[in-house]
């Protein structure tokens, strides 16, 4: 069985609804996995933008969400869970929004890729207390035995939404960045 990452909200390539970006709830979007590798004994989820400022000239990749020791048995995300509702043991990361919990797509220019990469590993994580990407990575390195790529787009339509769940910080930060 092939080792794969789904959403009911958005077809891969495809446009991730507003619901689940800044211009609108900035919620998370419910993703389905399975056929993950024997032997696996955690998941990690790191949802990253590649095109950040600008697809046409991108400078870094954005961090929007990072989640591991997600338990192998679990098959998936329900939309918009939140820290509080994660199983026992799922840890989060700080994301680039400089706060862990999943922060959606609030492209500054153009249409850019989501790309949500599930990683499986032959081993739990240790506690990290809210690293930041390079330090999850370093944890994982020798011990990713499969990965699966779900990738979404989306170009603002209009403004962010007040109530979009970013920081003014946040907003700031990645308007600076362009």
């Amino acid at each position: 069985m092939t080792f794969t990452i789904t959403s009911p909200a958005f077809e891969q390539n495809g446009e991730i609804p507003a619901r689940y970006t800044c211009e609108g709830e900035n919620i998370s979007p419910p993703l389905n996995w399975s056929g993950a590798p024997d032997g696996t004994k955690s998941l990690v989820l790191i949802v990253e933008d590649p095109d950040a400022p600008d697809p046409a000239a991108p400078r870094m990749i954005w961090v929007h969400w990072i989640l591991y020791n997600i338990p192998a048995a679990m098959a998936g995300l329900a939309e918009a869970i939140r820290s509080d509702d994660l199983p026992d043991g799922v840890r989060e990361a700080f994301s680039d929004w400089m706060q862990p919990g999943y922060g959606g797509p609030c492209p500054p220019v153009g249409r850019h890729r989501y790309i949500f990469r599930l990683y499986a590993l032959d081993r739990m994580l240790p506690e990290m207390h809210r690293p930041k990407r390079a330090a999850v990575e370093r944890a994982m390195e020798g011990h990713i035995i499969g990965t699966a790529e779900l990738t979404g787009t989306y170009k603002k339509h209009g403004r962010c939404r007040s109530a979009s769940g970013l920081s003014s910080f946040g907003e700031q930060r990645i308007m600076s960045i362009g």
